[in-house]
């Protein structure tokens, strides 16, 4: 499997094991795993280990363990921009930037979700050079979040690795960046995404 073709493959996995596990997304794993047969082994043993745990858990607690960390632990968002923008007046003008990488690829995002939500951002990136562009742009983020998940414990840390494996390294800029944010935390200000219907948007399935 060429280059191209594999990441795309391995991108629309991490978006199905990062999406809340409701009937259509469980109902996929055993495709996911035939898929993840004809991928590198460092980015296809971590996802492996993801659909392994979603394939073993009972459902029920599967989606409350999701909702529980994706919804009410902030530092475990899946909203890329809000790593780096908190909710702020910056984040909303980071938004309209994911946006346009959606509309430059024909695409849109689903109701209800944010253009920075992490799946859809996968999605777009399965399909279109631009999803790549805004993963390494936020790579900060994806950082914080596999810190965060590792701290929790969580499986789901494996699928955000398995990304990071597919991004070049990590700059020295991006690794000061993500040292600071992890001290301080992203910065709050509560106004500037009304145009996005929403204001706190740390929860995951927003």
């Amino acid at each position: 499997m060429n280059q191209p073709t594999w990441r795309a493959v391995a991108a629309r996995a991490a978006s199905l094991l990062l999406r809340y596990p409701d009937e259509e997304v469980l109902a996929a794993l055993p495709t996911i795993r035939a898929a993840l047969d004809g991928l590198p082994a460092e980015v296809a043993g971590p996802l492996r280990e993801v659909v392994t745990h979603r394939e073993h858990t009972d459902p029920v607690e599967l989606r409350t363990g999701y909702v529980g960390l994706f919804d009410f632990r902030r530092r475990c968002c899946l909203h890329l921009t809000y790593y780096t923008c908190g909710d702020t007046r910056r984040r909303g003008e980071a938004l309209v930037g994911f946006s346009a990488a959606y509309r430059a690829a024909g695409l849109s995002v689903a109701d209800g979700e944010l253009p920075d939500f992490l799946p859809a951002v996968l999605d777009l990136a399965a399909v279109d050079d631009g999803g790549w562009r805004l993963l390494r742009e936020n790579r900060v983020g994806l950082d914080l979040l596999v810190e965060a998940l590792g701290r929790e414990k969580s499986g789901y840390r494996q699928a955000v690795a398995a990304v990071r494996e597919m991004l070049p390294p990590a700059q020295p800029g991006d690794i000061a960046a993500a040292a600071r944010l992890a001290r301080t935390g992203p910065p709050v200000e509560q106004v500037g995404l009304e145009p996005f219907g929403l204001v706190d948007t740390t929860g995951g399935r927003r």
